[in-house]
This record gives structure tokens, sequence and C-alpha cells, in this order.
């Protein structure tokens, strides 16, 4: 069974329109994004030399969230290459949809400063998610 990522917001992401600030949705879905892939990958993951570089990260937004909203964030992976993947970050509340984020990734080898295929345990994880 898929997980869900719940959102825990805090005060400080609520702007002074009295709803989360549109800038906060990039860390809940790296926040989500970490949890998906940690889930997944397990703890001896190799992140120097098997890991991941966000090339670009954008938003829509279709309704406010306010603090008392107990959002949840959903993966889905809409397109794999080579290197990269691209990921969609489903953000609702309540199973209403409040926001959809996107995001293209890069796999990248830290240690050696290059980008690197996408290893097989992370394509199998993009192959769960798609």
């Amino acid at each position: 069974m898929r997980k869900s990522f719940e959102v825990q917001i805090r005060f400080t992401d609520i702007d002074s329109m009295g709803h989360v600030n549109n800038a906060v949705y990039f860390q809940y879905f790296e926040l989500a994004r970490l949890y998906y892939l940690s889930e997944y990958l397990g703890s001896d993951w190799d992140w120097k030399s098997k890991g991941i570089i966000l090339v670009k990260n954008e938003a829509e937004y279709f309704k406010p969230t306010l603090l008392a909203d107990k959002p949840i964030v959903t993966l889905r992976v809409t397109e794999v290459g080579n290197k990269r993947f691209n990921l969609e970050h489903h953000f609702t509340v309540d199973g209403v949809l409040h926001s959809v984020g996107r995001s293209i990734i890069v796999c990248f080898d830290y240690t050696c400063g290059v980008s690197i295929p996408i290893p097989d345990k992370l394509r199998s994880f993009l192959a769960y998610y798609s």
C-alpha cells in the first residue's frame, strides 16, 4: 500500500493573509520527497555517490491552506529519463486539491561532481510511483 505524507503546518508557515505562504509549499514538497525516498531506499542509501539534485521546482495554487488544516502530500512520477526524473506533488486537504508541485530532479554523484544514470533501486522506486 502506498503511503501518504502528512504535513505539520507550523505557525511560522502562515503569512499576514492568514494562510500558508506560497513559498512554504516547496518545503512541504521537499519533505514529502525525502520521506518517500527514505522509506523506499532505506537508511543505508549512499546519498553522496547516488544523490539527487533539484533542477526545477514549480507550483500551482488552487485553494488557500489554513493553520488548522491537515494536509496530505502524495507523490506521482510523471517522466523518467536516463539521468533525470519528473515528480508531481499533490497537496490535498480532506481530499480537496489545494496545490500541485512539479519538480525535475537529476541523479548526482557529489563525490565526483557529475550527473549519473538513475541507480537501479531508485529506478524501481520511480516505477512504483509512476
